[in-house]
């Protein structure tokens, strides 16, 4: 029971409350599950790709794309919004992958450009490979090519 002695700034006697006053783990604070919970969950996009891009490639793999020989190809299809696309090899075999952060030159490569690449393997497997250090070296005639910046020609 409460010390009857003890009273309030108003005079008042001081006493305990009736209901057990309860706490509530974890506190909400930014961070942390509780309060993130109305938020959107990430989509699928969001992740990040697990392909080495030029960013993320190691300084070793580097190295062997650049020691390696150039291949001559031809744009199968690439799509500026995904950030990859596919080469067709001038020497047949399937197609490679490439990544938008591999292709050099102001233009976005279209279907029927003429390119020269390196290719790099992919890890953890090193089983694929997809091209790296992509130069256009002829424009597909009769169709409109983008530069990077947005402007639009036409070859």
């Amino acid at each position: 029971m409460a010390d009857p002695s003890l009273t309030s700034p108003s005079g008042t006697p001081l006493r305990s409350p009736n209901a057990s006053l309860t706490l509530s783990f974890p506190f909400l604070r930014e961070g942390s599950r509780v309060w993130e919970e109305g938020k959107e969950q990430p989509l699928p996009r969001d992740l990040p790709s697990p392909l080495p891009t030029k960013r993320t490639r190691t300084y070793s793999a580097t190295v062997r794309a650049q020691s390696g020989p150039v291949f001559k190809g031809m744009c199968k299809n690439f799509s500026r919004s995904q950030g990859h696309g596919f080469i067709r090899p001038s020497h047949g075999g399937e197609d490679i992958f490439v990544h938008i952060s591999d292709i050099e030159g102001e233009y976005v490569p279209v279907e029927g450009d003429e390119v020269t690449y390196k290719v790099s393997r992919v890890p953890p497997k090193n089983l694929k490979v997809q091209a790296v250090e992509v130069k256009i070296t002829h424009l597909n005639p009769g169709t409109k090519h983008e530069t990077w910046s947005g402007q639009i020609i036409s070859s």
